[in-house]
């Protein structure tokens, strides 16, 4: 993805006003505001966050033209909104379609559960996954890092490969700033295979979870 370099200067600012996390925080892996040159990310403890990771082909190649005018789209949030309509369109090999993928991503996001984060929602999607958790003692980058890695070497073992990326190297993160924000976010992630045109409803797909009171 480009380099921006704007985001450096939204970083600094950001870091002038917030709380930024302390020695023993840090040393958990909590490193508040920062950037990876492209896009600006807030992991402190007790935040409750929804990311976005991918498949590693759900952006082809061939079709580069037609993908990197997405990401040159200056507005954050048209971007975000661009990239997950990209997305949905279901390009690549498009793994996560296979129940026995979908499960086994979803029995990783499952296993610590309650004990590293709480989930409230999520749902994969053919060539990407969408997760809202909220953060406890363990930073988010560990966490998606965790899901990933774990679930990458599962799935090359299905396929019966060795050394092939199966996810992309990113992420796309955004924490929730209040309870609305949050129940617009469960509302979206729900939603997303409606919107998608692979149901009528959203609780006929079978790889969604909303967890109880957050299914309204």
């Amino acid at each position: 993805m480009p380099h921006r370099p704007e985001v450096r200067e939204t970083v600094r600012r950001q870091r002038l006003v917030s709380l930024n996390p302390v020695r023993e925080e840090q040393m958990a892996g909590f490193h508040g505001w920062q950037e990876r040159g492209y896009v600006t990310h807030r992991d402190e403890p007790g935040l409750t966050q929804f990311v976005t990771f991918r498949l590693a082909d759900s952006f082809p190649e061939e079709l580069r033209e037609e993908w990197e005018k997405v990401l040159r789209i200056e507005d954050d949030r048209e971007r975000r909104t661009q990239l997950e309509a990209w997305l949905d369109l279901g390009h690549g090999a498009c793994h996560l379609k296979e129940e026995r993928f979908a499960r086994m991503v979803a029995n990783t996001l499952r296993e610590f559960d309650g004990r590293q984060y709480r989930l409230i929602a999520f749902t994969i999607m053919p060539n990407h996954v969408h997760v809202l958790f909220h953060v406890t003692t363990v930073s988010m980058k560990k966490i998606v890092q965790g899901w990933k890695g774990s679930s990458s070497r599962a799935a090359n073992q299905m396929l019966g490969r060795s050394g092939q990326s199966f996810w992309q190297a990113d992420y796309w993160d955004t924490y929730m700033r209040d309870p609305e924000h949050e129940g617009l976010t469960v509302r979206y992630l729900r939603n997303n295979p409606v919107k998608a045109g692979l149901v009528r409803g959203w609780r006929q797909w079978p790889w969604t979870y909303v967890s109880m009171g957050d299914g309204g």
